[in-house]
C-alpha cells in the first residue's frame, strides 16, 4: 500500500468544503477546532462556518437548533470533548429527535498521546453505540474518509465519525468509493479472521505479514460501519473461520470485540474469539503512539506473538 499524500482529516474537509459549496443549507460548527483543509471553508463559506469556541455542550444544542430549521449541520471537536463531555445533549437534543447532525471527532484511540486520560479516545466507542440512532463510521484512509464525508451528508439521523490525523497508506481504490456494506474483507484467509477498525486496518496488515511467515494464512475485515453493524455480512465473512480476532486502539470494554462477541453470541455462533485492545484502565504514562502501542500490547511484533500464541494453546 502506497502512503497518500494528502492527510486524512484533509481528504474528509476537503469533500465537505465540495458538499457545502453545493448546498448552502450544509452548516459547520467547530469547537475552536481547525484544520489545514478548513482554511478554505472558513474563507469561502463564511456564512455556514461558525466557531463556537470552547464549549461543546453548547455547540451540540446550538446544532439541533439548525437542524430543526432545516440545517445539515456538522459539528467538529477533540473526540473526547465532543462526545463524553455531550453526551446527554447527543442523546436528548440529537437522538430522540432523530436530527441530521454529523458529530467529527478529532483523533481515534491514541492520537493526542501525550496529553493524558482527557485526551485520550479509548471510551467513545463503548458509549456512542449505545445510542440507537446513532450511526459511527470509522475510515482507515483518505478514500474511505472522503466517502464518509458524503455518506455522512446523505444519510438521515445523527452521525458520528472518528477520524485521525496524519497520511496513512491508502487501503482502498479510489474508483471504489460504495461504502454502504459497512464492512468489507480486505484479505481472504484460511481459517483465521481479524477484524480491525480505523488506523488499525494498517496494523493488522502488518500482523497478516508475520502470521504468513509462520504459516497462519489470516484473513482481514474493516469494520467501517461499527454501527448499525451489518450483522448478516459479518456472519458471512466469518462463515468458514475456526478463530476470530479482533484488534482495536480502544478499551477493550465495550468496543468492537465487544460488538462481535456479542454478534456471534446472539447468533448461535461457537467460534473462539480473542479479543485485542487496551486494558480497562486510564493511561498516566507518556510517550508517543508507537511507544503507546507497545505498551498495551498493540504493536506489531506483540500482536503477532498473542495470536500465535493464543492458536497453539488451541
Amino acid at each position: 500500500m502506497k502512503t497518500s499524500d494528502i492527510d486524512i482529516r484533509d481528504a474528509f474537509f476537503d469533500e465537505l468544503y465540495n458538499i457545502a459549496k453545493e448546498d448552502p443549507s450544509v452548516v459547520f460548527l467547530t469547537a475552536d477546532m481547525s484544520a489545514h483543509s478548513l482554511i478554505r471553508f472558513q474563507k469561502d463559506l463564511s456564512s455556514q462556518y461558525i466557531n463556537m469556541g470552547v464549549a461543546e455542550q453548547n455547540m451540540i444544542s446550538v446544532a439541533a437548533g439548525l437542524a430543526l430549521g432545516g440545517k445539515t449541520v456538522f459539528a467538529y471537536g477533540i473526540t473526547p470533548f465532543v462526545t463524553l463531555r455531550c453526551y446527554e445533549q447527543i442523546k436528548i437534543d440529537l437522538c430522540c429527535m432523530n436530527l441530521p447532525v454529523t458529530l467529527i471527532g478529532s483523533g481515534t484511540g491514541y492520537t493526542y498521546y501525550s496529553d493524558g486520560p482527557t485526551h485520550h479516545a479509548t471510551h467513545d466507542i463503548a458509549v456512542m453505540r449505545t445510542l440507537p440512532e446513532m450511526t459511527i463510521l470509522n475510515p482507515s484512509d483518505p478514500v474511505t474518509a472522503s466517502a464518509f464525508a458524503r455518506l455522512a451528508y446523505k444519510t438521515p439521523g445523527p452521525k458520528y465519525i472518528r477520524i485521525d490525523k496524519g497520511k496513512l497508506p491508502q487501503v482502498y481504490d479510489e474508483k471504489n468509493n460504495d461504502f454502504s456494506n459497512g464492512l468489507a474483507c480486505l484479505r481472504k484467509g484460511q481459517g483465521l479472521t481479524i477484524i480491525s477498525t480505523g488506523v488499525m486496518v494498517h496494523q493488522v496488515f502488518k500482523v497478516a505479514e508475520e502470521l504468513a511467515k509462520c504459516s497462519v494464512e489470516a484473513g482481514i475485515v474493516d469494520l467501517y460501519r461499527i454501527t448499525p453493524v451489518n450483522v448478516g455480512l459479518l456472519l458471512r465473512l466469518v462463515e468458514k473461520s475456526k478463530r476470530i480476532v479482533t484488534v482495536e486502539e480502544n478499551s477493550i470494554t465495550g468496543g468492537i470485540g465487544s460488538l462481535v462477541s456479542e454478534v456471534l453470541a446472539d447468533n448461535g455462533r461457537t467460534t473462539p474469539l480473542k479479543r485485542i485492545a487496551i486494558q480497562d484502565e486510564h493511561c498516566f504514562k507518556y510517550g508517543d503512539r508507537e511507544w503507546m502501542h507497545s505498551l498495551y500490547g498493540l504493536d506489531v511484533d506483540s500482536i503477532s506473538k498473542n495470536i500465535l500464541e493464543w492458536l497453539r494453546q488451541g
